[in-house]
Order: C-alpha cells, then structure tokens, then sequence
C-alpha cells in the first residue's frame, strides 16, 4: 500500500463510500503478512514511497510468484531483480500481464500507471557495451520509481570523444549514474564536466587484475572529482534507487 491509496482508503470511509469493516480488511495486513517462508513488508510504500523489491537470485521461481500474488491482491507495482530467463519464463506463464527485460535480468508487473515524480531526467551513462546489463539495471530502476531516463551507452575513457558529444545531455540532467569496469576511470571523468550528483557504478568487467570489480570500485572510491558517490559492485539497481530519490528532493 502507498501513500495515494491509503488517502483515497481513508477519504472513502469518511465519505461513507466504503464500511470500516471494509477498511479494516484492507488494512489488516499492515505492516506485513507472513506467507511461511516470506514476511511481505506491505508497509513499504508508506515508509518507502516504493513497495518492497523482489531479490530474484535464490529464490524459487513459485516463492517468488507467491510474493507477487500476494503484492498484486494489494495493488502494489512490482520489480523482480536479478531474475534468470529460466525463473522468468515460470513466473510468466503465472502472470503473463508481466515484462521480462532480459538484458537486466528486471520483471516488472504495473497495477497501475507510474507517475512521474522525478523533478528532471536521470542520465545513465555506460563505460562499454559489456556494462550495460548493470546501465539497464540501473536505468529500469529509475524509470520504475517515476523519473525521465536518458541512456548514453559505450562512451568510456578509451575514446573520450564520444562522451563529450553528449555534452548537453550532461547539463540538463538531474543526476548522473555513470557505471564502468576495467580501472573505473569514468565517473572521474564525467564528475569533472558536470555539476550535477554522480552515482559510479563499479562493474566486474575486466581481464583479470581487475579482480571482479575491486579495481573499478577501488578507483572509483578515490576519484579526484568532487561529487562522486560510489555504489557496490554491479549494483545497477541501488545506483537507480539513490539517483530517484536524490531527483525527487
């Protein structure tokens, strides 16, 4: 539940349009409701201003379905992230109402159309084309909680050039996520050509003394430019969470 239908709830009982008996129904899973192997926070749109997100990696496919199920009966948007093909095409065949982003491993279901909230666009910018998987994480994710989204994709430090003309993609955003591998050296980069808030995404790409990411992040977490923030490894989704909430202020 979120805040606009908690409102309209509320507004319905005082104008008598629903009972409380109703109301009560529709509250009495408030904070959670405990499905055995789940306890579903329905309270976290409230809270959150976005319902509870659906980690897809280790879950059983039905576990996962059955958390849906019982978000859907309370009309609450889902995102499934890091979800296989083989896990989505069971939770498909469930909800076939569903999108499945294959690229970003992301399933969404919407109970109803976003609003867009975000105060201006949100620009996600990929080092290579090896990155975008975690870019399109971090872009659905936005797009998702109500912002604008622009993509700029295979723009990295080994041809400079092609970043710089995206300059004024870079002067109208509102935030900038910027994910890169290898040595990470992107977000440097971009942090020094704008004014805006730079979310770096450090991604496990790279030959083998990139160690799975811990050189980009390293990097990243030692950037010379100001107003860099840092995200764990491969963490598409929690750099498009922080850059919404940052767009909402």
């Amino acid at each position: 539940m979120d805040k606009d239908r908690l409102k309209r709830l509320l507004e319905d009982l005082s104008r008598g349009h629903v009972s409380v008996e109703m109301a009560m129904g529709e509250l009495k899973d408030l904070p959670f409701e405990d499905l055995g192997f789940a306890c579903v926070d329905h309270h976290r749109g409230l809270r959150k201003g976005l319902s509870e997100v659906i980690f897809g990696e280790g879950k059983e496919a039905d576990d996962i379905a059955a958390i849906m199920g019982s978000m859907i009966k309370r009309k609450e948007r889902i995102l499934v992230t890091r979800l296989s093909r083989e896990k989505a095409d069971i939770v498909l065949s469930r909800y076939p109402e569903s999108a499945y982003h294959r690229r970003a491993r992301i399933l969404t279901l919407d109970t109803h159309p976003v609003e867009i909230t975000g105060k201006g666009p949100i620009v996600v910018i990929s080092a290579g084309t090896s990155d975008i998987p975690v870019a399109e994480e971090a872009a659905l994710t936005a797009e998702f909680m109500g912002n604008r989204v622009k993509t700029i994709y295979d723009v990295g430090v080994a041809g400079i050039h092609r970043l710089l003309a995206h300059r004024d993609d870079l002067n109208t955003a509102s935030v900038v996520i910027v994910v890169a591998g290898m040595e990470g050296a992107l977000p440097s980069v971009v942090g020094g050509l704008t004014d805006k808030p730079v979310i770096a995404v450090p991604t496990s790409v790279g030959y083998g003394a990139s160690f799975g990411g811990i050189s980009a992040l390293l990097g990243m977490l030692n950037s010379c430019a100001s107003g860099v923030t840092v995200v764990n490894i491969d963490n598409g989704f929690g750099a498009g969470y922080a850059a919404s909430i940052i767009n909402r202020r």
